[in-house]
C-alpha cells in the first residue's frame, strides 16, 4: 500500500529503506507500537483494555504485543500505562 500510494514498485520501496538501515515491516511495526505507547499514556483511554488497543493497531494477539511492547520500550504495556498514570509521561521511556 505504501509503495502504490507512492507510485513505486515495492522493490524500490524497500531499497529506499535499506539505503536508511531499515526494513519497511520494521519501521510500520514500529510506528504501530508508538501508537499503543501514545494510546496507553493517553488518559481519556485509560478505561479501555490494552488488548483492545493493540488490536486496533494490527497486533492481533495480546503475548506478541507484550513481548514486541517490553523488547522496545524496556516495560510491559501494563507497567508502562501504570506508570504513566502515576509519573506522567515525560518520566516514562519512549523510542525516537
Amino acid at each position: 500500500m505504501i509503495a502504490d500510494a507512492h507510485h513505486i514498485s515495492t522493490r524500490t520501496l524497500q531499497r529506499l529503506f535499506q539505503a536508511h538501515g531499515s526494513a519497511v515491516a520494521k519501521w510500520i511495526r514500529f510506528q504501530r507500537l508508538e501508537r499503543c505507547r501514545r494510546d496507553l499514556a493517553n488518559p481519556l483511554l485509560s478505561e479501555q483494555l490494552i488488548q483492545a488497543i493493540a488490536a486496533r493497531w494490527g497486533f492481533s494477539t495480546p503475548a506478541h504485543f507484550t513481548r514486541v511492547f517490553r523488547a522496545t520500550y524496556g516495560l510491559n504495556p501494563q507497567d508502562y500505562r501504570r506508570g504513566v498514570s502515576g509519573a506522567g509521561a515525560a518520566s516514562m521511556p519512549s523510542i525516537h
